[in-house]
């Protein structure tokens, strides 16, 4: 980006600088063209100034130039206007931005009085050119900011579109701001919707909702359309920022799509002990643990925080059963509202309710008949449904919606939580008998932040699995990407390094990945500003990170206290020095080894000698 793209301004600094010191100004871009000037620069914009001229010394040199006799000055002696310059004096400043020049601010005494001000108030003039320079820095900075945003937001916005559900998003009264097409499609909406309230475009959403919003996280809710006939499922998500609410993002889900997303019935989709990624101790236990239990016909509850893979365990424990090769049902108990999962899960009978089908429907009970049905996220199940999946689990039978008689079922459950059930249980919030009746067996879930040897396992997997699905030639990251990646303490877990990986690959083009830049801005982590120092600077204060992820941990659900002490944690340094050990080691044979490994690491070649003396490594 050049200067051009703010001339506006910038003949507006120059006409100031100007009225100030009452010298003629001009400025120019990086390629010596004036795009601004006052006096008799005004008519010369879009002039190129010669390669000899004192503008172009300051450009290479990044310093502000004083010429108090240009023609006596060595800076201009190979000036083609030398022998007619009508100059007295002369100033150069530099434009600089993130250590790049942009251009030269320029001004020109043609009268003695002039030069008095240049050379009678030097170091004051110079201070104020200078402050006008940062000025114009500032405005370029801003101009590129928000180019990066707008191009960013039209990125969002093609993905937005591109989306194959309706959505909308608005204010904090519920005034829409941003949609995308699928969203007038589906709902038949004439004209532009911006600024329009959606409480007045579709009728099954009022205004009380977005007042009532303001106590929840989320609000989800079946709908109907009459205008265009569209049964299904809406979610209502908030939008904060710096912990105010700035409005609502809506999405839309009609009844079919919905059943097909949140129901996946994906009986063919088969998942082993084996395919389960991870062989550090704490793994090995857990996948040992979850063998035994796939032999046992008793209820089993799995927990762990959200993306540490859950559903994963559940699958390779019905794969491995005695019912491997019966149906494997699972539903995602947060992601339906109550009134259309009682009848996913249990079925209804013809004419329970207006709209039911003829002859009725089967439920995922009946349909996992004879094998395993799991239950995801079962804290979030009203306790009405509860008490209908106590009776399942006393009777070993269902009753549909609208039904009278109880239907015999020999179904397998397991259930699955990142909430603590039993704080549930004291606050009235989960059935107590029936937390007891889910939690025969029970399985915890490490967070990968317990498991950290295991990243490199995972990093490669999925290197594999999204290079293949993007078709791109990524085959591995660099022991420094490695390092920072080891270093993380993936709130998110498992499903927030295949976001992080996907997006890697996604904007790489090369076979290995090593642009740190890459890594910025990708982690969640409370303390993100230490990793981002970290990538940037490549310094950080162990202690104080040691201290924050201990602080976190300390926060962490779910965790037996005599887990946490067979956990072996390494420390930063120690993995940085065995990160530089190993690529000097395979680097040696190579000629300008240093400089190889410095580049594979992400760092100068003088940080690496510094960090080599500093940990005492052998280099001989």
């Amino acid at each position: 980006m050049k200067l051009d793209v703010i001339k506006k301004e910038i003949q507006k600094v120059a006409e100031a600088i100007s009225l100030v010191i009452n010298i003629d100004v001009t400025i120019v871009n990086e390629d010596m063209k004036r795009i601004a000037g006052t006096g008799i620069y005004k008519d010369k914009i879009n002039e190129i100034i010669p390669g000899t001229s004192a503008f172009n010394k300051c450009y290479e040199e990044k310093k502000t130039l004083v010429i108090d006799n240009p023609r006596n000055s060595l800076l201009c002696k190979h000036c083609y206007k030398l022998e007619n310059c009508k100059e007295e004096a002369e100033v150069c400043c530099p434009i600089i931005f993130e250590d790049k020049c942009f251009g030269v601010i320029g001004l020109i005494a043609f009268d003695s009085i002039q030069k008095s001000k240049i050379t009678d108030n030097k170091n004051e003039l110079l201070m104020f050119i200078e402050k006008m320079a940062s000025l114009i820095s500032g405005n370029l900075k801003a101009e590129i900011k928000s180019y990066q945003y707008n191009i960013e937001k039209e990125k969002i916005l093609k993905v937005i579109d591109s989306m194959d559900r309706p959505l909308v998003s608005t204010d904090e009264n519920g005034v829409i701001d941003s949609y995308n097409s699928k969203f007038k499609d589906i709902f038949k909406i004439e004209g532009n919707p911006i600024g329009k309230n959606i409480s007045l475009l579709l009728d099954f959403i009022n205004f009380d909702i977005f007042k009532d919003l303001k106590n929840k996280k989320k609000h989800s809710a079946t709908f109907y359309s009459e205008k265009t006939n569209v049964r299904g499922i809406y979610n209502i998500n908030k939008i904060y920022y710096k912990k105010d609410l700035k409005g609502f993002v809506i999405d839309f889900l009609d009844k079919k799509d919905a059943i097909r997303n949140y129901n996946k019935m994906n009986i063919d989709y088969k998942m082993t002990m084996n395919d389960i990624i991870g062989e550090s101790e704490i793994m090995k236990k857990v996948k040992d643990n979850a063998l035994k239990a796939s032999q046992s016909t008793s209820t089993i509850l799995i927990t762990g925080e959200s993306g540490t893979g859950k559903e994963l365990f559940a699958r390779a424990i019905h794969f491995h059963s005695d019912r491997g090769d019966k149906p494997f049902i699972a539903i995602n108990c947060a992601a339906i509202p109550e009134e259309l999962l009682e009848s996913e899960l249990f079925g209804y009978e013809e004419g329970a309710f207006t709209g039911a089908k003829k002859g009725g429907k089967l439920g995922m009970f009946e349909r996992a008949n004879k094998g395993t049905i799991f239950l995801d996220e079962i804290g979030d199940m009203s306790i009405h449904l509860q008490a209908k999946l106590l009776r399942v689990l006393q009777e070993k039978e269902i009753q549909k919606v609208g039904g009278k008689a109880g239907i015999k079922i020999d179904v397998r459950i397991i259930s699955a939580t990142n909430k603590n059930l039993l704080d549930m249980v004291e606050k009235g919030m989960f059935r107590e008998d029936l937390y007891y009746r889910l939690n025969v067996l029970p399985i915890n879930i490490p967070n990968l932040s317990e498991r950290k040897e295991d990243i490199p396992l995972l990093v490669n997997h999925m290197i594999k699995v999204y290079s293949k699905k993007l078709a791109k030639n990524v085959s591995g990251v660099s022991s420094h990407i490695m390092s920072i990646l080891e270093m993380y303490n993936w709130p998110g877990n498992i499903r927030e390094l295949q976001n992080v990986i996907e997006f890697c690959i996604n904007m790489t083009n090369e076979k290995i990945i090593s642009d740190v830049e890459i890594l910025k801005n990708r982690f969640s982590m409370d303390d993100q500003t230490d990793f981002i120092d970290y990538i940037e600077n490549n310094s950080y204060d162990t202690q104080e990170i040691s201290k924050k992820i201990s602080k976190k941990s300390g926060n962490l659900k779910n965790i037996d206290e005599n887990k946490k002490e067979t956990i072996i944690f390494r420390t930063i340094e120690d993995i940085e020095k065995d990160q530089i050990s190993k690529a000097l080691e395979y680097y040696r044979p190579y000629k300008n080894d240093k400089d190889k490994v410095a580049k594979v690491l992400g760092i100068s070649r003088a940080t690496l000698y510094r960090k080599i003396k500093k940990y005492n490594i052998d280099i001989e």
